[in-house]
């Protein structure tokens, strides 16, 4: 989101009194974990992700209970903020409330719901806008020990283990736009997103693995989706059953700094098939790989869902299936008549990585070169290829915030 500075704002004399000199009765302490407290008559901003939450300028950030869920920090001079769990972790990044209605826990029990409302409450100079603490800004990918200056994915994504989901399919038409992402409230946390396409039947393609929906699996080049179950997987030679290639990544017409993909997650998790992640990008890259390709996607969103798992994918890494992306522990490709697949680990986009001696201005030209060779007889699996090169700007490994969401259609609709 772009920042929105106050440009119209309503100065509510007796709501800023309210925000610093709120009454300190018994009857008017909404929580009492330590932090700045609320009053039932505390003016905030209404806003739903799932469930109605109130973010109020002083930080809390209730439910509509007044039951604390969090702390919202926002950027001076903006209202732009981060909201932040009591453990830390990131709830919500980026989020603008100068377009949501404002109203008090008051009005929410007595029914009175605002409609949506073009008007912004000052934040007034005196307001005190926590700081967030060490724990809270901490990243767990950010650490100084990132060991590799190449991108290539480490991932080994697996066909082998089980799990269990709930995941629904929908069959509804894909929207104009970007979807409207709900935040589940599960997990979340920082990390980072390798890739990886090794054309195996995915884990969750077995129905004992997925809680008896499985993800769609393919025969045939990975274009004739099969729903024999049982079928063994082409990488343990004892079946046909493969990755499909409509599961490349991809973009919805309307919504540019948002797409789509499908990951492995990691296998130590368990139950993950058929869930949703949003990852947001933080302009950094995992393992010494920042430069201006993963600062080119800074704030951009990629909407996950979990069909594989990895044994050494680490918490808070996403492997992405990316046409193109390695192969990894498990090579099925070898019946797809494709060309060159690059480095085991990281695929053609390590290739271009060693072969331009890391200048990373060099890469997406490269990027396009070898995907446009190497899927020259498969257009879908091209497309995905170039998913890389063109809306991740080639980055390699780029660090993220992410969270769990409920699973919009788009990624229903190829799961």
């Amino acid at each position: 989101m772009k920042n929105r500075f106050l440009k119209s704002v309503l100065v509510l004399s007796t709501v800023l009194a309210m925000v610093n000199c709120s009454d300190t009765g018994e009857d008017s302490t909404i929580n009492g974990n330590g932090s700045t407290q609320v009053s039932p008559s505390d003016a905030a901003w209404l806003m739903n992700i799932g469930q109605d939450i109130l973010i109020y300028p002083t930080g809390p950030v209730t439910d509509a209970s007044g039951n604390t869920i969090g702390t919202v920090v926002f950027i001076e001079g903006t209202l732009l903020g981060t909201i932040y769990a009591a453990d830390g972790s990131v709830l919500l990044e980026n989020v603008d409330v100068s377009p949501y209605p404002i109203t008090t826990l008051e009005q929410l029990a007595a029914g009175n719901i605002p409609g949506s409302s073009e008007t912004l409450l000052e934040l007034s100079s005196d307001s005190k806008i926590p700081e967030p603490t060490s724990s809270e800004m901490q990243s767990e990918s950010s650490s100084s020990e990132k060991i590799n200056k190449s991108s290539s994915s480490k991932a080994k994504s697996s066909s082998s283990a089980k799990s269990s989901s709930s995941a629904k399919s929908s069959s509804s038409s894909q929207p104009a736009g970007c979807p409207n992402i709900q935040v589940k409230g599960g997990a979340s946390g920082s990390g980072w997103a390798t890739r990886y396409w090794d054309c195996c039947k995915p884990s969750c393609s077995w129905e004992e693995n997925s809680g008896g929906n499985p993800s769609r699996q393919c025969t045939d080049k990975g274009k004739t989706t099969s729903t024999d179950w049982n079928n063994g997987s082409v990488c343990d030679g004892r079946g046909s059953a493969m990755t499909c290639t409509s599961q490349i990544p991809f973009t919805v017409d309307g919504c540019s700094d948002m797409a789509f993909a499908f990951a492995a997650v990691p296998a130590a998790n368990g139950g993950s098939c058929g869930k949703c992640f949003q990852l947001t990008f933080t302009g950094e890259g995992h393992y010494n790989s920042t430069n201006d390709n993963t600062r080119a996607i800074k704030g951009k969103k990629l909407i996950i869902m979990a069909t594989n798992i990895g044994g050494d994918v680490a918490q808070g890494q996403f492997d992405i299936m990316i046409p193109g992306g390695g192969v990894g522990m498990f090579n099925g490709c070898s019946s797809m008549g494709w060309g060159n697949q690059g480095a085991q680990y990281g695929g053609l986009l390590s290739d271009c990585e060693t072969e331009n001696n890391y200048n990373a201005s060099k890469y997406a030209s490269c990027l396009t070169e070898k995907c446009n060779k190497s899927f020259a007889n498969d257009e879908e699996a091209k497309q995905g290829c170039l998913f890389l090169a063109t809306w991740m700007h080639a980055a390699g490994n780029p660090e993220h915030n992410y969270v769990e969401v409920e699973c919009p259609d788009v990624l229903k609709q190829r799961y």
